[in-house]
């Protein structure tokens, strides 16, 4: 049996997604760091990722600013981190201080990216275009780096790695061991 969704929460149908952390510097270089549910693979050529933020969050404004921002996945080990970088303000909070993350430099931007994470997405701005209201950055990946025990032949190992997925709400998951070959 069906029943009725609400078309003014629908986004909530399609979780879970995996919940990443981007960082982006301001002008002077400090580093935010904001949640992401609404991500996804943009063009394989030229590689380009999409993130969409709001323009009343801190995180937009840095990164039209600078044009660079990082993508980095995180394991479920981090998801009270995952939480707090999502529902605190980086214009009032200093999210790598109270979260106790890690930055280290990536390779190719002046944005850093989290040690703790599995795999990193170093973006430069390729395009924004304004949709509903939200903001969709087109960052064309400049680089990427990952753990070299979470990924074999590019695949995510599982048994080793399990992702942050956000289901909706205040709530989060991971992924299973089990995988289909066909």
């Amino acid at each position: 049996m069906k029943i009725k969704g609400k078309i003014s929460n629908f986004y909530q149908y399609s979780f879970p997604t995996q919940a990443v952390l981007v960082t982006c510097n301001n002008e002077k270089g400090k580093t935010n760091i904001i949640t992401i549910a609404w991500h996804s693979t943009i063009s394989k050529d030229p590689p380009l990722y999409g993130i969409s933020v709001a323009p009343s969050r801190y995180s937009h404004d840095l990164i039209e600013k600078t044009k660079e921002f990082v993508i980095n996945f995180a394991p479920i080990s981090l998801v009270d981190k995952v939480h707090f970088c999502g529902t605190h303000s980086g214009r009032k909070t200093d999210k790598t201080k109270e979260t106790n993350l890690t930055l280290i430099p990536g390779e190719k931007l002046k944005v850093p990216i989290i040690k703790e994470c599995f795999a990193h997405f170093e973006c430069k701005l390729y395009q924004k275009q304004i949709i509903g209201d939200h903001t969709l950055f087109i960052g064309e990946v400049l680089n990427i780096l990952v753990d070299k025990d979470a990924f074999k032949e590019d695949i995510l190992q599982n048994k080793n790695i399990k992702p942050t997925y956000y289901i909706g709400g205040n709530k989060y998951t991971t992924v299973d061991d089990m995988i289909k070959n066909f």
